[in-house]
């Protein structure tokens, strides 16, 4: 799971993005302008960001110079625009910008940019004259490296968690996603509980925007401390 900040003027597209990327298990913060960016990046520190070129305060690009020059381009940015020409794509891309969508951005198209764009930024940082082919396979083992497997490492007389089928609660046999939800429910349970319903913390806490908080406990069928209080 990955930090990704995503900004864009157009609440819909940020919306939209933030569903698509929440479903693939990241952690996403919104922000729809350069103020709200800046403020993001230094309190979430994202693995990725996408950011829109046309924005009407600091434009993406002047956005991404301005990290550039401040040293902070310690994550991957992924451009986004409708309306950018190839000039100003080939730009981003000098400045420090990992790759470009064009807008109206499909599905397949923006998961295959943004894993790609995650599996750059964790890779090592290669060495000026590191451009050999083999150099591709540096992800693949570092990936190896990140997740190696469980039983590999544990006491032979120890029972794997998992081997009855379920999680605590929750049924490993069932579809990934309905086993998703079910340990979402009760992990903002948990975290309501803990935070009394105060929802300025459990975003804290969560490390989601309030609005799409609201959003996911609402789909989760939780009640919510505004519920409550009715």
């Amino acid at each position: 799971m990955a930090r990704i900040l995503v900004v864009d003027d157009e609440v819909g597209i940020r919306e939209l993005l933030s569903e698509i990327l929440y479903d693939e298990g990241h952690t996403v913060e919104l922000a729809e302008n350069a103020a709200q960016a800046r403020a993001a990046r230094l309190r979430m520190r994202p693995d990725l960001v996408l950011l829109d070129i046309w924005m009407p305060d600091t434009d993406g690009v002047s956005l991404l110079k301005e990290w550039g020059s401040q040293g902070l381009l310690d994550m991957a940015v992924i451009m986004m625009s409708g309306h950018a020409t190839i000039d100003t794509a080939v730009e981003a891309t000098r400045i420090g910008a990992m790759d470009f969508l064009e807008k109206p951005i499909t599905l397949q198209r923006l998961l295959k940019t943004v894993a790609a764009g995650l599996a750059r930024g964790r890779a090592p940082h290669p060495a000026p004259a590191a451009t050999h082919p083999a150099a591709a396979n540096a992800t693949v083992a570092l990936e190896d490296e990140l997740d190696p497997p469980v039983l590999a490492t544990a006491p032979a007389n120890e029972v794997p968690v998992a081997s009855n089928g379920q999680l605590g609660s929750i049924s490993l046999d069932q579809p990934l996603r309905e086993a998703r939800d079910e340990f979402e429910r009760i992990y903002f349970e948990y975290h309501l509980v803990r935070e009394s319903h105060s929802m300025t913390r459990v975003s804290e806490r969560t490390g989601l925007e309030r609005t799409h908080l609201y959003r996911k406990l609402k789909q989760l069928g939780i009640e919510s401390a505004r519920k409550r209080s009715t």
